[in-house]
């Protein structure tokens, strides 16, 4: 079993930073899992934002880049989603995900765990 605990979320004008954080836990987790951050807007379909693997390799979602930054601390299996200049439409619920691939994909069901999801407001 892997558990995924996400924290940090809340609201915030637009314009400014949020960061979250996934702490990941459970028997069956590896340091090695291929980490991601994706989101949930109302009445859209759960999307990509950014990946990180294990040796800190990263991939962003186009709408995300220069503004987002993913980070992983292996040694406390957490990982990091820092947000900058925040828009509206980064509003949703952001959930972080644990692959056991060794590559980062954009694709949901690449990925086997999920935490609850976190709520990020983005007000103008």
């Amino acid at each position: 079993q892997v558990q995924l605990v996400e924290s940090g979320g809340g609201l915030v004008q637009a314009g400014g930073a949020l960061r979250l954080s996934c702490a990941a836990s459970g028997r069956t987790f590896s340091r090695y899992y291929t980490m991601g951050w994706f989101r949930q807007a109302p009445g859209q379909e759960r999307q990509f934002v950014a990946g990180i693997n294990y040796s800190g390799g990263t991939h962003y979602a186009e709408s995300v880049k220069g503004r987002f930054t993913i980070s992983r601390d292996n040694a406390k299996s957490t990982v990091y989603l820092q947000m900058n200049s925040l828009r509206l439409e980064d509003t949703g619920v952001y959930y972080c995900a644990a692959s056991t691939r060794s590559s980062i994909s954009s694709r949901r069901d690449e990925y086997g765990y999920w935490g609850q999801g976190a709520q990020v407001s983005v007000s103008s």
